[in-house]
């Protein structure tokens, strides 16, 4: 209840403030100039085939699976000065799956700038900052992300200042509605800072950014003496904080990017069950483009692990508590940019529930044969972060096949190619997810034409 009321006294004293700006303009003459409004409708329709082989539990019916989708956007803007108002309408089904699939709405908010660069924004927003590394749309999983939140900040002079607030709620009832669980978020509130500063004169851009973040946990119920589940009609709200920068270094043909974050307070997981959490994680890449037909990137992800991961061979047994969890999470960033386009390390769990963290060491090469095709190969070696006992720590190899071709500025294909080779240690710590080569194809068709636009 309290960080609904921050919020809703924020978005009043922002709306006001931005009142009292004025959006009038004038000439030398000192005549106000008419407001020109746009108008603008457009469709997003993305056709997308998988076929994935390999790389799954140890009795599965099949190891392998051959799928379609379709997922259409109907996007909606409205601009004059000091306004934007911009609705995505989303609709994503199988092929051949039973049943009606929903339309729901993907994005939808409201924007209010002021001639001196503060602004407020408040909806559904597709967040993304920097790298989309802890914060991102994640559209390649095709859903995609986006966020209720209040948006409130200031851009100029090459400062940008973000302050972002989010309060979920599964319903409106009155009675029994403080209690948040299954939303369209893991999280019950957010507040965010994220600055950034582009560094005049040189290609330097520097970012910072904190996140407090408030999960749904349940109350231990006694029994016999002993603590066996949860009371969720006893709920409460358990914090933590994800903080760190992001560095972009670019100058000509050359761009240099690193990060670094840490998690602290509590973490809570699916059973409700808070624990401490004390994590990390580094980046570095570099990308050389000698020309502008073809690059070369290396690059290396750390992300810290558990001190002990139990690795028990066909099934779960002994499974040690572990009061401190030290496993990064990746939060709400498009996590198929980084660690393998299969996000197979955060996609699903590992066996015994422990997190033996990754190392990502990758080598990419990019080409542009002809103007509307790019194609790409990436090489990514695959390690815990976490010593095992007797196991290597390395948990594969895989490489990736990428290309694309720009039939037309609003038609697009692209498709790709995964092979990974799990070794002894990745048959270990996901049950047979390893004992075989994972195999993975996929395209996506893009046609996203403008329907309608106007000014008046």
């Amino acid at each position: 209840m309290k960080s609904m009321k921050r919020i809703a006294v924020i978005a009043f004293a922002s709306m006001t403030l931005l009142s009292q700006t004025g959006w009038a303009q004038s000439d030398s003459t000192n005549k106000v100039k008419p407001e020109v409004n746009a108008l603008s409708i457009g469709l997003n329709y993305m056709t997308h085939g998988e076929a994935c082989g390999g790389g799954l539990p140890k009795g599965a019916v099949e190891d392998k699976s051959y799928f379609l989708l379709g997922r259409l956007r109907m996007n909606v803007d409205y601009e004059r000065p000091g306004l934007q108002a911009h609705a995505v309408f989303q609709n994503k089904s199988i092929w051949g799956a039973s049943g009606n699939q929903a339309l729901n709405l993907y994005e939808g908010w409201v924007k209010v700038t002021a001639r001196n660069g503060l602004f407020a924004q408040v909806g559904r927003i597709a967040l993304s900052y920097d790298d989309e590394r802890i914060i991102g749309p994640n559209d390649f999983s095709v859903a995609a992300k986006s966020h209720d939140v209040l948006r409130v900040g200031y851009e100029g002079h090459g400062h940008k200042v973000h302050v972002i607030l989010g309060y979920n709620q599964v319903g409106d009832n009155v009675y029994k509605s403080t209690y948040y669980d299954g939303g369209a978020q893991v999280y019950k509130n957010m507040q965010t800072v994220w600055y950034h500063y582009d560094v005049p004169k040189i290609p330097v851009g520097v970012s910072l950014l904190f996140m407090n973040i408030g999960q749904q946990a349940g109350t231990y119920k006694t029994v016999n003496g002993q603590q066996v589940e949860y009371e969720l009609n006893r709920p409460r709200t358990e914090y933590q904080q994800v903080w760190g920068g992001y560095l972009n270094i670019h100058p000509k043909n050359v761009t240099v990017e690193g990060s670094y974050y840490r998690q602290t307070g509590k973490m809570v997981n699916e059973s409700k069950y808070a624990r401490t959490i004390k994590a990390w994680m580094a980046s570095v890449k570099a990308t050389v483009k000698p020309a502008e037909q073809y690059g070369i990137t290396l690059g290396y992800d750390y992300l810290s692990g558990d001190d002990f991961v139990p690795v028990p061979y066909g099934g779960q047994v002994g499974m040690p508590n572990h009061e401190v969890e030290k496993g990064f999470a990746p939060m709400y960033g498009s996590r198929a940019k980084f660690y393998g386009i299969m996000d197979y390390f955060f996609e699903s769990a590992y066996i015994n529930g422990f997190t033996p963290g990754l190392q990502n060491a990758f080598i990419g090469v990019d080409c542009k044969p002809i103007p509307k095709l790019s194609c790409g190969v990436t090489y990514h070696y695959l390690a815990t972060a976490t010593e095992l006992q007797q196991l290597n720590r390395t948990l594969g190899h895989s490489i990736e096949f990428q290309a694309s071709y720009n039939f037309s500025k609003d038609i697009s294909l692209a498709a790709g190619y995964t092979q990974m080779q799990g070794t002894e240690t990745m048959d270990r710590l996901k049950q047979g997810e390893g004992s075989k080569r994972a195999r993975w194809g996929w395209f996506s068709l893009v046609v996203s034409p403008s329907l309608f636009t106007t000014k008046w």
